[in-house]
């Protein structure tokens, strides 16, 4: 049952994400849309629900078995995202975000790879230290203040957030073979991004007395 309900917390964390990335699509403004964006990790975090991007920060300070956690994580974002981008698509909002989402998906698809990784690798920089700060922050206001920061940053940046594409590319009907391929480019480089900061951390309190 454990992995059972890992899975299903992973679906619920999908549809966050996509609540967030339907507001931010519905919103002309980037800035205020990136603000309102953050509801899907702050709905993530303070009912502990399991969001691949956060997860894979920990990777290397679990088990094994977290990391077969881990993958299915990130399956349970993409049934999340991709029904309510599936479900959205049949309401009377539709074409407008449809349309914007779909603008979004050819900016993305029409990248080189590298360009997407790296874009990635820095996007989960920023989630590592929104989601670290909300679990270890020793001030309140603080562990928000990261949150509010963080989600906004990358959004406004640019940085690719695999799980956010997710749900653009379902609400966008673009999935095909060369989408799925960018996305794992994607879900590689937010891993990568997501393990600096946290290896550094061990490797200090390893070798620095």
């Amino acid at each position: 049952m454990g992995r059972l309900f890992t899975f299903i917390y992973a679906v619920l964390a999908g549809v966050a994400i996509a609540i967030g990335g339907t507001v931010f699509l519905s919103l002309d403004n980037k800035v205020i849309g990136s603000l309102f964006f953050t509801t899907g990790l702050f709905t993530i975090v303070t009912l502990g629900y399991n969001l691949y991007t956060g997860k894979v920060c920990y990777v290397f300070e679990k088990n094994r078995a977290f990391a077969v956690d881990v993958a299915i994580i990130w399956l349970g974002n993409l049934v999340g995202t991709w029904a309510v981008g599936v479900l959205i698509r049949m309401t009377r909002i539709a074409a407008p975000l449809v349309e914007k989402a779909a603008g979004l998906c050819e900016t993305k698809l029409g990248d080189d790879l590298l360009s997407i990784f790296i874009l990635s690798v820095f996007c989960n920089i920023l989630i590592f230290i929104a989601v670290d700060n909300f679990n270890n922050n020793k001030h309140e206001l603080g562990k928000y203040i990261a949150l509010f920061l963080g989600v906004p940053v990358f959004i406004l940046c640019g940085f690719e957030h695999c799980v956010a594409n997710m749900f653009y590319f379902s609400i966008a009907g673009m999935w095909s073979a060369k989408t799925f391929g960018y996305l794992l480019v994607m879900t590689l480089g937010n891993a990568v991004g997501g393990w600096i900061f946290p290896v550094a951390r061990q490797l200090k309190n390893k070798y620095v007395k």
